[in-house]
């Protein structure tokens, strides 16, 4: 299958780094690098090993690229009203789209945008990896992607996990899309927010004993909104998200990254949108809906 990687940042750009390294024809969509990445191709620096693809196959405008099988989208959310418009030079009938992107309800909103005949699946990456230079990513720590169709062809999208897992990336089958979704939440709200909300990162927030309390609070809380939705995520998960980010380098969150840089935070995706959905069920979800309206605040005073 050849790919379309739209957004080559921290995490397009590893995925998709990978998969061209195994041998797979894989184009990538840059914007402002768009010149970086064909004068030196794409550089990653990785705990697993560092490599690089020289030759790059570069585009600036999705109409240059061909059409393919597989799109992987790995571009903030807050500019999801931008995709059918993007995508549609590179889709064809049976096309997959995969959207490895944070939030909730975002493979509905993007399937209703897109031909019948196109896919959609949602993609979890949970990986440390931020861009530290023009086509020039550093790959700190994890890199497993779970994937779970939304609609579309079953086949496709395992081959696609196939091939990556060939790549030498962890992969995971998610059979129900909407539980992986509210899982990744576990992980995205506690620290995404309170790393910007507390100026922190996720190691300081892991060694106070006052933070700590209040990430494990949040977890529980998500757990609460995911039962209310009919999915139930056991006590043992949030143990393993705080095992896990005890492992994990220190660490900025992407929407800590957003926010340093003075860009639209995915409050809409990742805060505002599981309140709703717990709401329209019955049920309230106090300390999600506070750090919400924070991050709201927060934003406002540098995007007025």
């Amino acid at each position: 299958m050849n790919y379309a990687i739209i957004g080559t940042g921290a995490i397009g750009g590893f995925y998709g780094g990978k998969l061209a390294q195994a041998g797979r024809e894989v184009h990538f969509l840059f914007h402002s690098e768009y010149e970086a990445a064909v004068a030196q191709g794409l550089r990653v620096d990785s705990v697993d090993g560092d490599f690089s693809i020289r030759p790059v196959r570069a585009y600036r405008d999705t109409h240059d690229m061909p059409a393919c099988d597989v799109i992987l989208v790995a571009l903030k959310t807050t500019v999801n009203d931008r995709l059918p418009e993007l995508l549609a030079p590179i889709l064809r009938p049976g096309s997959l789209v995969v959207l490895i992107q944070n939030g909730l309800g975002i493979e509905a909103d993007l399937a209703d945008r897109l031909p019948a005949h196109v896919g959609v699946a949602g993609g979890m990456g949970f990986i440390c990896s931020n861009r530290i230079g023009p086509a020039h990513i550093h790959h700190l720590d994890y890199g497993r992607l779970t994937v779970g169709l939304y609609r579309g062809d079953e086949t496709k999208c395992r081959t696609f996990l196939d091939e990556l897992a060939d790549a030498g990336v962890e992969t995971v089958w998610a059979p129900d899309l909407a539980e992986a979704r509210w899982r990744k939440l576990v992980w995205n709200i506690p620290y995404n927010g309170l790393s910007v909300v507390l100026d922190t990162t996720t190691e300081a927030l892991m060694a106070h004993p006052s933070s700590r309390a209040l990430v494990r609070s949040l977890m529980i809380e998500v757990q609460h909104g995911a039962a209310a939705c009919g999915i139930t995520i056991p006590d043992t998960f949030i143990d393993e998200m705080l095992a896990m980010t005890d492992r994990m380098r220190p660490y900025k969150p992407s929407m800590r990254l957003d926010y340093d840089h003075r860009r639209p935070m995915e409050i809409e995706a990742i805060y505002s949108r599981p309140v709703r959905e717990a709401r329209t069920r019955g049920v309230e979800l106090p300390r999600i809906e506070t750090l919400e309206r924070q991050l709201r605040f927060i934003e406002k005073k540098y995007l007025p």
